[in-house]
């Protein structure tokens, strides 16, 4: 049985799609924090069967627009105290600003490297994103790489 303490002031990203929690780790740096920090994949789950969790012990500044981009059925619970002071249910967001790219080498971002990549959602059950300045339509799934922290 793996135990992980309790925190006492932290965060808990919960319910990760099994798989996409190295996606949430990556993108919020925790490789390179100097605080604990629990990375638990393929756990048992009784309401998504498998899943991966990420336990902070410590309060960060997350963007929760960016994870609902990497995958909306994530539940973020604020700890303070050792008592969940928040929780959070992500969604997919209405708008993206450089987290995804625009390939389409006839977009004025592919040659214009100054101007930010935006993408608007098109459609939320297939988890599509239209660019905003030529209509290329790309998947949630294709996020840029990870921002440096």
């Amino acid at each position: 049985m793996l135990n992980i303490e309790n925190i006492k002031n932290g965060i808990v990203i919960d319910h990760i799609k099994a798989g996409q929690g190295i996606k949430v780790f990556n993108w919020l740096g925790l490789d390179k924090a100097s605080y604990n920090v629990a990375f638990v994949l393929n756990a048992a789950s009784k309401k998504m069967g498998r899943k991966d969790m990420i336990k902070i012990d410590n309060i960060i500044k997350i963007d929760f627009d960016i994870l609902g981009f990497i995958d909306p059925n994530i539940t973020v619970k604020v700890i303070k105290n050792e008592e969940i002071a928040e929780r959070i249910q992500l969604k997919l967001p209405e708008r993206v600003e450089n987290i995804l790219l625009c390939n389409n080498p006839r977009c004025v971002t592919y040659t214009e490297k100054y101007i930010p990549h935006i993408f608007i959602l098109e459609d939320t059950d297939a988890r599509t994103y239209r660019c905003e300045y030529c209509d290329d339509i790309r998947f949630a799934g294709d996020i840029k790489k990870p921002k440096q922290v």
